[in-house]
């Protein structure tokens, strides 16, 4: 959630009244598919798809928000590994730090919970996909290796 400290007259928040979100998401790769979501329709960026997580809450580490975030949605449990990227990203609404990890399952099976819809998708997939600004330059950054790597 944004924090904001005071409103325009118009009742919305001026860019500099606004804090940066931070949002985690999972790179998950199997068998040289990566995993994505699909937003709900109802959501901010409905039926887009997505790297799987969410908003790291008031002082939660990162990590452990990544996890949260994937049990809640898609009910498994993950490893969360390195960092593979990090994005600045100013939507309108608010800044975004979006931290992308890379994970593993270790637990569970994928039910789309808190999402629309879920899919394993080939890099040369991923690249036709409609997803959020904020997930373009990951993506860039997946294309930038050879498809046998992941």
């Amino acid at each position: 959630m944004p924090s904001i400290r005071q409103k325009n007259a118009a009742g919305t928040a001026s860019r500099d009244e606004m804090r940066t979100v931070i949002v985690t998401a999972a790179l998950i790769i199997e068998q040289g598919k990566i995993l994505v979501t699909q937003r709900k329709k109802d959501s901010s960026h409905g039926l887009l798809w997505e790297f799987p997580g969410g908003k790291v809450k008031e002082r939660e580490e990162p990590r452990g928000a990544l996890r949260r975030e994937l049990r809640e949605e898609l009910d498994v449990e993950v490893e969360v590994g390195m960092i593979f990227d990090a994005v600045f990203y100013a939507y309108p609404e608010y800044p975004i730090l979006f931290l992308v990890y890379r994970c593993r399952i270790e637990k569970g099976s994928l039910k789309p919970i808190g999402c629309h819809d879920l899919r394993w998708v080939y890099l040369r997939e991923l690249e036709t996909l409609a997803m959020p600004p904020a997930d373009d330059p990951i993506r860039k950054h997946l294309g930038s290796f050879e498809e046998g790597f992941l």
